[in-house]
């Protein structure tokens, strides 16, 4: 005879393995897609490509490229000989309005 906490252990179990494969499934597709992302060099025609796509956007590419830094490569204290570069990120903030009734942002 299975008793009911048996039951419940099973239940949540398959119930767990069930959701975690489903979310290594999906993250098996993203990292399909970026191992079959095509490879673009970083040259003059790379702009135009951008504009072409389709919402100015390309979902996966690898760039290949040469990269110089702004100011002075970054060297590693850990690897001689190992350098590189901090890319340029650009925050934009949403304004936030205030709600007198929630009284919250």
């Amino acid at each position: 005879p299975i008793t009911p906490g048996e039951l419940l252990c099973l239940g949540s179990s398959l119930a767990f393995s069930g959701l975690f494969y489903y979310l290594y499934r999906r993250k098996a597709r993203v990292v399909e897609r970026i191992q079959e992302a095509p490879k673009l060099q970083v040259d003059d025609d790379l702009p135009a490509l951008v504009s072409a796509a389709e919402g100015r956007c390309l979902p996966y590419v690898a760039l290949e490229g040469i990269v110089l830094p702004a100011q002075a490569a970054l060297t590693s204290h850990y690897h001689e000989g190992l350098q590189g570069v901090i890319q340029k990120l650009l925050l934009k903030e949403h304004r936030l309005i205030w709600n007198s009734l929630a009284r919250s942002w």
